[in-house]
């Protein structure tokens, strides 16, 4: 592989059908450099006879791959992970080269990936015996479901596809990968491991211009469909989906909030907020989005906010020193100006906010106070590098204005006392509540979101599942 380029060079990318890396049917699609904002390769583009050959050869190679014993499965995942470590050194500039992100946060990426890979991989869905009696033997078994489609998001490629191909196959599924048209080279990269790792057919990788989604999301052969991005797309998946019945897994948007108690050190908790809220340019779902901070410490948070922010080095991720590199597209860059200009007009922006002259989709790191909850920036899931710090009176108020959101994703609770922190917790709308840290995820927990933030939940046994069947057999004695 050659994952380093040079801006319009094709880089040979193909799609992954039937085991056979093959072009695109239907030409190819310009990928560009968001910090640049020229072409970083032409990606071969499916068209809808090729998305059918891909869930028609996922099918074909279904009954082979479930009649395999978990744990050989699971040898070959481990072999995806070992060979997704071995070529981070491609892997990693082509990530920054299509999503943006600065390079060690491309190499972090990739280390979540394969671990996740591992760390789900490890599980087993052993038969549980629900009942052994003289008049009967009850048994629970787990089946595979058949083909899985995953349509994967721009801000983390190479992890969102991995956390929902691993479980997949490990539960015995074959799968149809389909990521985000505006980065999906580094998953075609990865889809060329896999031909060398899976039998044919048992992993697919296409891609497209935004316009294949509903012939997989609607496929009569596709079982299942594991979506991750806004919740808009989330409720058309779902009608797609309805006519089949399929199963679901939705990731979808959030909101979600930071309640700071009384407690806490502005100095200390500053930092955390400020990663809690900015990681990735703030293009994460879980990313805080609200931060509730208490009367009388709120000068003092929001001003070592703003000096963090200040001290930030936005730039082109391939570069030395760069903390925050673009957002990912045009459309997204656009959407968050505009949001910033809505937060200028209704409180005070105190670092960031300035327009960037130049190509490339920058934002700087932009903290605003005294807005009204609700501004855009407040009632909106932004998915940008802007921070609303929020005052509050008394606890009960803060906790409400928090759940009064459509979403529920994730939260976070800030104190010196865990006890404190977790009533609060306990009383918070989401999915997960984080205590005293942020976007924890080992592959061995967990998450999903409640209200308008999805269905369904990824990693963790319970992720595992959600791609398996239950069946019960009941023995007479």
């Amino acid at each position: 592989m050659n994952a380093q380029m040079k801006p319009g060079q094709s880089g040979d990318f193909r799609l992954l059908i039937g085991g056979k890396l093959v072009p695109g049917a239907a030409g190819t699609v310009d990928v560009i450099n968001p910090a640049t904002e020229q072409v970083v390769a032409a990606c071969p583009r499916a068209d809808v006879a090729q998305a059918n050959q891909a869930v028609a050869a996922a099918k074909a190679a279904f009954p082979a791959w479930a009649a395999k014993s978990i744990a050989e499965r699971r040898a070959l995942l481990m072999k995806l992970a070992d060979a997704i470590d071995a070529h981070t050194q491609e892997l990693a500039p082509l990530l920054t080269q299509e999503q943006g992100k600065p390079l060690g946060g491309a190499f972090f990426e990739l280390m979540v990936a394969s671990a996740n890979i591992r760390g789900i991989a490890a599980h087993d869905l052993p038969p549980v015996v629900l009942k052994d009696n003289d008049e009967a033997k009850v048994v629970r078994v787990r089946s595979p479901l058949g083909v899985v489609a995953a349509i994967t998001p721009w801000n983390f490629p190479v992890i969102m596809m991995v956390t929902k191909l691993a479980p997949a196959l490990l539960a015995g599924n074959t799968i149809v990968v389909k990521p985000a048209p505006s980065t999906p080279l580094t998953s075609l990269r990865v889809g060329e491991l896999c031909a060398e790792i899976f039998p044919a057919g048992v992993v697919n990788v296409i891609a497209d211009a935004n316009d294949l989604g509903g012939t997989l999301t609607s496929h009569p052969d596709v079982a299942k469909i594991a979506f991750t991005g806004s919740t808009a797309t989330g409720r058309k998946v779902m009608a797609s989906a309805a006519p089949t019945l399929k199963r679901l897994t939705l990731e979808l948007g959030g909101n979600d909030a930071a309640i700071v108690l009384d407690d806490v050190n502005p100095q200390e908790i500053a930092p955390k907020l400020f990663f809690a809220a900015m990681v990735n340019s703030g293009q994460v779902c879980l990313a805080a989005k609200r931060i509730y901070v208490p009367e009388k410490i709120y000068d003092a948070v929001c001003a070592e906010l703003a000096k963090i922010a200040s001290a930030a080095k936005v730039g082109n991720g391939l570069e030395e020193g760069v903390d925050f590199g673009p957002l990912q597209n045009r459309m997204q860059y656009e959407k968050v100006k505009a949001i910033i200009d809505d937060a200028r007009a209704q409180g005070k922006i105190i670092a960031g906010g300035e327009p960037h002259a130049g190509p490339g989709f920058f934002i700087k790191p932009t903290i605003v106070s005294g807005l009204p909850d609700s501004a855009r920036l407040v009632c909106e899931e932004q998915f940008g590098p802007v921070m609303p710090v929020l005052k509050y009176k008394t606890l009960d108020e803060a906790i409400a204005r928090a759940n009064s959101s459509e979403y529920g994703l994730g939260a976070t609770v800030w104190s010196a006392s865990n006890d404190r922190a977790y009533e609060v917790a306990m009383r918070l709308e989401t999915g997960t509540v984080w205590i005293n840290k942020h976007l924890d995820l080992p592959p061995d927990v967990p998450y999903g979101g409640t209200k308008q933030s999805g269905y369904g939940v990824e990693l963790g046994q319970q992720g595992v599942e959600e791609f398996t069947q239950v069946k019960i057999i009941n023995l007479a004695k």
